[in-house]
């Protein structure tokens, strides 16, 4: 990759972060991430999934073909999930050699490889997941800009978690 197309990528980054920081709701800070992770990942999909106790919803993605929004799967038949669970990225060269992957799932998408880092402060409540239609490893600054956004969504979604922990206790006190 040119050392161009490597600072537009760096710098887009760093304009999603600055968006980021200025979301107001989790739903906003969703929205932001979907409308310009597939282009920081140079990726044929982007899917952002949250947790929901043993459970995962596929809340939002921009891709070349459907995926699974408004979708949920039990978090631990799903690689989103599995990211969750243990708390590590997940990086698939190919979908269909992976054994974890539930390849029916898979058949009717685009998807031949993907990455999925998990968004959390200690326990991860969300996913995001990176797709191509080719199979292949991501390469190193592909995987270092991802887990930088997770990193970064991990600490905007905990912040804006809390603001809402507390709006609703002020709310419930009639305050």
């Amino acid at each position: 990759m040119s050392d161009v197309t490597t600072l537009a990528r760096w710098s887009r980054l760093g304009e999603l972060m600055r968006m980021l920081n200025s979301a107001e709701s989790i739903d906003e800070a969703v929205q932001t991430i979907r409308i310009s992770a597939r282009a920081i990942a140079g990726a044929d999909g982007i899917t952002i999934v949250l947790r929901e106790g043993d459970r995962v919803h596929y809340v939002a993605e921009d891709a070349i073909g459907p995926l699974w929004t408004g979708q949920r799967f039990p978090a631990d038949s799903c690689i989103s999930g599995i990211a969750m669970m243990t708390r590590a990225p997940v990086i698939i060269p190919n979908v269909f050699l992976d054994p974890r992957v539930p390849h029916d799932a898979y058949r009717p998408t685009f998807v031949n490889s993907m990455a999925m880092f998990p968004v959390g402060v200690g326990e991860p409540v969300a996913a995001i997941g990176a797709y191509w239609n080719r199979p292949g490893e991501a390469d190193n600054e592909t995987i270092d800009l991802l887990a930088t956004l997770a990193r970064s969504a991990a600490a905007i979604f905990d912040s804006l978690a809390t603001i809402d922990y507390v709006g609703r206790k002020v709310a419930s006190l009639g305050g």
